[in-house]
Protein backbone atom coordinates (compact mmCIF):
# COMPACT_ATOMS: atom_id res chain seq x y z
CA UNK A 1 0.00 0.00 0.00
CA UNK A 2 0.90 3.51 -0.92
CA UNK A 3 1.08 6.20 2.15
CA UNK A 4 2.63 9.21 1.62
CA UNK A 5 2.32 12.89 2.64
CA UNK A 6 1.13 14.45 -0.28
CA UNK A 7 -2.32 14.84 -2.04
CA UNK A 8 -2.37 12.51 -4.87
CA UNK A 9 0.24 9.98 -6.27
CA UNK A 10 2.22 11.35 -9.47
CA UNK A 11 0.22 9.05 -12.47
CA UNK A 12 -2.52 6.99 -10.75
CA UNK A 13 -5.62 9.01 -11.01
CA UNK A 14 -7.84 8.69 -7.66
CA UNK A 15 -11.02 7.14 -8.70
CA UNK A 16 -12.51 6.67 -4.86
CA UNK A 17 -12.10 8.19 -1.58
CA UNK A 18 -13.02 6.05 1.12
CA UNK A 19 -12.79 7.85 4.15
CA UNK A 20 -10.63 9.34 6.05
CA UNK A 21 -8.16 6.97 8.43
CA UNK A 22 -6.44 7.10 11.57
CA UNK A 23 -3.88 5.17 13.52
CA UNK A 24 -2.30 6.24 17.31
CA UNK A 25 -0.10 4.92 19.50
CA UNK A 26 0.42 6.03 22.97
CA UNK A 27 3.70 5.00 24.73
CA UNK A 28 4.43 5.80 27.95
CA UNK A 29 8.15 6.28 28.88
CA UNK A 30 10.28 4.25 31.57
CA UNK A 31 11.77 6.12 34.41
CA UNK A 32 15.95 4.91 33.31
CA UNK A 33 15.38 6.19 29.76
CA UNK A 34 14.15 9.98 30.70
CA UNK A 35 16.98 9.92 33.29
CA UNK A 36 19.93 8.73 30.43
CA UNK A 37 17.69 11.19 28.07
CA UNK A 38 18.47 13.96 30.77
CA UNK A 39 21.98 13.34 30.93
CA UNK A 40 22.22 13.13 26.97
CA UNK A 41 20.64 16.85 26.83
CA UNK A 42 22.67 18.24 29.29
CA UNK A 43 25.77 16.56 27.34
CA UNK A 44 24.20 17.82 24.16
CA UNK A 45 24.03 14.26 22.78
CA UNK A 46 20.97 12.51 21.01
CA UNK A 47 18.96 10.66 23.49
CA UNK A 48 18.94 7.26 21.85
CA UNK A 49 16.34 5.78 24.17
CA UNK A 50 13.67 8.77 22.96
CA UNK A 51 14.67 8.41 19.35
CA UNK A 52 13.95 4.33 19.57
CA UNK A 53 10.20 5.06 21.19
CA UNK A 54 9.35 7.80 18.91
CA UNK A 55 9.91 5.41 15.97
CA UNK A 56 8.31 2.33 17.64
CA UNK A 57 5.00 4.74 18.22
CA UNK A 58 5.34 5.94 14.31
CA UNK A 59 5.39 2.46 13.22
CA UNK A 60 2.68 1.81 15.32
CA UNK A 61 0.51 4.84 13.65
CA UNK A 62 1.08 3.56 10.62
CA UNK A 63 0.21 0.60 10.61
CA UNK A 64 -3.16 1.20 12.39
CA UNK A 65 -3.65 3.61 9.84
CA UNK A 66 -2.83 1.02 6.91
CA UNK A 67 -4.94 -1.45 8.55
CA UNK A 68 -8.22 0.45 8.76
CA UNK A 69 -7.36 1.62 4.81
CA UNK A 70 -7.03 -1.67 3.83
CA UNK A 71 -10.69 -2.66 5.48
CA UNK A 72 -11.90 -0.08 2.93
CA UNK A 73 -9.86 -2.05 0.12
CA UNK A 74 -8.12 1.27 -0.40
CA UNK A 75 -5.29 1.50 -2.65
CA UNK A 76 -3.19 4.04 -1.02
CA UNK A 77 -3.42 6.57 1.62
CA UNK A 78 -2.97 10.16 0.24
CA UNK A 79 -2.39 13.35 2.99
CA UNK A 80 -0.94 11.86 5.64
CA UNK A 81 -0.54 14.14 8.84
CA UNK A 82 1.71 12.95 11.05
CA UNK A 83 1.48 14.49 15.36
CA UNK A 84 3.49 14.23 18.23
CA UNK A 85 1.96 14.95 21.31
CA UNK A 86 3.46 14.76 25.17
CA UNK A 87 0.20 13.75 27.39
CA UNK A 88 0.03 11.99 31.03
CA UNK A 89 0.83 13.56 34.16
CA UNK A 90 4.05 15.25 34.20
CA UNK A 91 4.28 14.31 30.65
CA UNK A 92 5.07 10.57 30.97
CA UNK A 93 3.65 9.32 27.90
CA UNK A 94 3.60 10.38 24.26
CA UNK A 95 1.46 9.84 21.53
CA UNK A 96 1.94 9.88 17.72
CA UNK A 97 -1.36 9.94 15.31
CA UNK A 98 -0.84 9.23 11.91
CA UNK A 99 -4.33 10.70 9.71
CA UNK A 100 -4.72 10.30 5.70
CA UNK A 101 -7.10 9.67 3.52
CA UNK A 102 -8.00 6.21 1.99
CA UNK A 103 -8.05 6.21 -1.79
CA UNK A 104 -8.70 4.14 -4.07
CA UNK A 105 -6.79 4.46 -8.08
CA UNK A 106 -9.05 4.27 -11.43
CA UNK A 107 -7.55 1.38 -12.88
CA UNK A 108 -8.17 -0.52 -9.36
CA UNK A 109 -11.37 0.57 -8.50
CA UNK A 110 -13.13 -1.49 -11.24
CA UNK A 111 -11.93 -4.00 -10.06
CA UNK A 112 -12.67 -3.87 -6.66
CA UNK A 113 -16.19 -1.74 -7.29
CA UNK A 114 -19.45 -3.60 -6.55
CA UNK A 115 -22.45 -3.68 -9.11
CA UNK A 116 -24.67 -0.42 -9.16
CA UNK A 117 -27.73 -0.81 -6.27
CA UNK A 118 -26.05 -3.68 -4.48
CA UNK A 119 -26.33 -3.65 -0.59
CA UNK A 120 -22.42 -2.99 0.08
CA UNK A 121 -23.40 0.44 -1.15
CA UNK A 122 -26.29 0.86 0.48
CA UNK A 123 -24.92 -0.44 4.20
CA UNK A 124 -21.78 1.18 5.63
CA UNK A 125 -19.56 -1.66 6.87
CA UNK A 126 -18.38 -0.69 10.38
CA UNK A 127 -15.01 -0.28 11.42
CA UNK A 128 -13.03 -2.89 12.72
CA UNK A 129 -10.62 -2.67 15.80
CA UNK A 130 -7.35 -2.98 14.79
CA UNK A 131 -5.05 -6.16 16.31
CA UNK A 132 -2.47 -5.47 19.48
CA UNK A 133 0.40 -4.25 18.80
CA UNK A 134 3.38 -5.94 19.98
CA UNK A 135 4.65 -2.86 21.58
CA UNK A 136 1.18 -2.71 23.48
Amino acid sequence: MIITTTPTVEGRPIATYHAVVTGEAIMGANLFKDFFASISDVVGGRSGAYEKVLKQARQEALEELEYYANHYGADAVVGVDLDYEVIGKDGSMLMVSATGTAVSFAAESTRKASPAGSASEATPTPTPTPPKSPWR
